[in-house]
């Protein structure tokens, strides 16, 4: 390679002027592919778009560019945290959030730069691959930093209602992400180097394509039926709604009493379906126990426990002797939300916001799964269903079926309950397993292994499913292998950025 072309190739591939505007419009597209609109399509056309503002970018640009892009996705994507908080809560998930993207995606920016320089010749190939593994990385990084992360706009998530769903449960959602960057990267080169006139130059793209759209689900083996009823009960459960004693137990035993006569193994309700800790409670415990006695059936409820000086956000089984042997607190309590790290610190910057935050909710440490009449049932409640590590504790623990309770009662009229669906939607496809989504408010349903909707009820409104769900075992390539493709791509990703960069050095 000559040096007037390796000086040609180190220029940014578009001029600032127009990349910060395609930045934003690929976040904006990016938002679209999300629910509601869902438009899963647009996740690659925001790619696409995006991509090409990185190339020869220096890292200042690159930030730049990097953080329009964020502002643009994020500011759309999570504006149901202003719903009854305010702007400012809002603006600091998405500043924060952008401005973590600005940063990570510097490296990719990098690969552009470095790599071309250091191994010409891996340019159509290893290029995008790298380009690939570093979003993936990018993504990991949000999804675990600061305050255990915000795995909330994982491009993998976006395809729940596309084509391509299936392959997560091949490779978990990382891989998923991996391809779909992989698939726009290598188109990216294909054009960039003029690549149709060399067919053989296709062949990569042409098989990550391929793979994407020609990938089955993964098998697991049918294990029989559970009749379970979803009970939505529409009750007071927001933080700022006015609640009178006892107003949201009831709400959800009238909801179950129009199933009364009905055979059922198993009732569902909601997080926040139970106003008082029943542990402390009699009364609530009282109540608990004639649901129970009514249906001959346990209860899989949830509400805030207190053990000692601790407070967790806890789901149980209750049986009709009174009492809940099997119990599962929340794993990731919601900064800001259900806790307040450096309290002292944000305190002292936003005064009545966090003194509206009362309790401190501890993480939690048991499983995530109980076990009824032999049958073990996987457990997420809320935002913990966006964590890998909770979805997989539960299936390799021997759950058959997936359980998701939450309370959307806070973003009423917004799309979070329909992101947070389609996250649950994503993960029966993922494990091979039905999943019952049921939320206070809505929208619940109950979704088959292969993302499927089985049954729903619409938000706002009170009512209960009932449905024999199937009942899968047997692990997912996707459960198995997901946690050692997160690691190689974490490894291989950084060392090949890392050589790229020395290497180029040298031969510069």
């Amino acid at each position: 390679m000559s040096e007037e072309s390796t000086d040609a190739r180190a220029r940014p591939l578009i001029p600032l002027w127009l990349a910060v505007p395609m930045a934003g419009v690929a976040g904006v597209l990016m938002n679209l592919a999300f629910p509601s609109l869902a438009a899963w399509p647009l996740a690659f056309v925001a790619l696409a778009l995006l991509l090409p503002t990185l190339i020869g970018r220096r890292v200042g640009g690159a930030m730049l560019v990097s953080g329009v892009y964020g502002v643009a996705l994020f500011s759309l994507l999570v504006s149901w945290t202003a719903r009854y908080l305010g702007p400012v809560p809002w603006a600091a998930l998405f500043v924060l959030q952008a401005a973590l993207t600005a940063v990570a995606l510097v490296p990719i920016a990098l690969a552009y730069r470095w790599l071309p320089r250091a191994w010409p010749g891996g340019r159509s190939v290893v290029l995008p691959l790298l380009v690939a593994a570093l979003w993936t990385l990018y993504e990991l990084f949000l999804g675990n930093w600061p305050y255990g992360g915000f795995p909330w706009a994982r491009l993998g998530m976006t395809q729940a209602e596309g084509p391509f769903a299936p392959v997560a449960s091949w490779l978990g959602v990382s891989g998923l992400t991996f391809l779909m960057v992989a698939a726009v990267a290598l188109l990216i080169e294909v054009v960039r180097t003029r690549a149709w006139r060399r067919p053989v130059q296709w062949i990569a793209p042409a098989l990550t394509v391929l793979v994407l759209v020609f990938t089955p689900l993964f098998p697991t083996t049918p294990s029989g039926t559970m009749r379970i009823a979803a009970v939505q009960g529409n009750g007071a459960t927001g933080y700022f709604d006015d609640r009178e004693p006892y107003g949201v137990i009831t709400a959800q035993k009238k909801a179950t009493d129009a199933l009364r006569g009905e055979d059922i193994d198993l009732i569902v309700w909601p997080e926040g379906g139970v106003d008082y800790d029943p542990f402390r409670d009699e009364a609530t415990a009282r109540r608990l126990t004639r649901v129970v006695t009514a249906f001959d059936a346990p209860l899989l409820a949830n509400t805030a426990t207190q053990r000692g000086d601790e407070y967790f956000n806890t789901s149980f089984l209750w049986t009709a002797d009174g009492t809940a042997a099997q119990t599962h607190d929340k794993r990731h309590p919601v900064p800001f939300g259900e806790y307040v790290p450096d309290r002292e610190f944000y305190f002292a910057i936003a005064p009545d916001l966090i003194g509206l935050i009362g309790r401190e909710y501890t993480p939690g440490s048991n499983p995530p799964i109980v076990e009824v009449d032999g049958v073990g049932v996987g457990l997420a409640i809320c935002f913990d269903v966006i964590y890998d590590e909770v979805i997989r504790e539960a299936v390799t623990g021997g759950s058959e079926v997936l359980v998701f309770q939450t309370n959307n009662a806070d973003f009423r009229g917004t799309d979070e309950n329909l992101q947070q669906l389609a996250f649950a939607r994503m993960r029966a496809i993922e494990t091979g397993r039905s999943v019952v989504n049921v939320s206070t408010v809505g929208t619940s349903q109950i979704i088959r292994p292969d993302g499927s909707t089985v049954s729903s009820l619409d938000a706002d409104e009170a009512g209960a499913l009932l449905e024999d769900v199937e009942l899968r075992s047997g692990l997912t390539a996707g459960v198995v292998l997901g946690p050692w493709i997160q690691l190689g791509i974490i490894i291989s990703g950084s060392l090949v950025l890392l050589a790229a960069g020395v290497h180029a050095r040298r031969r510069r």
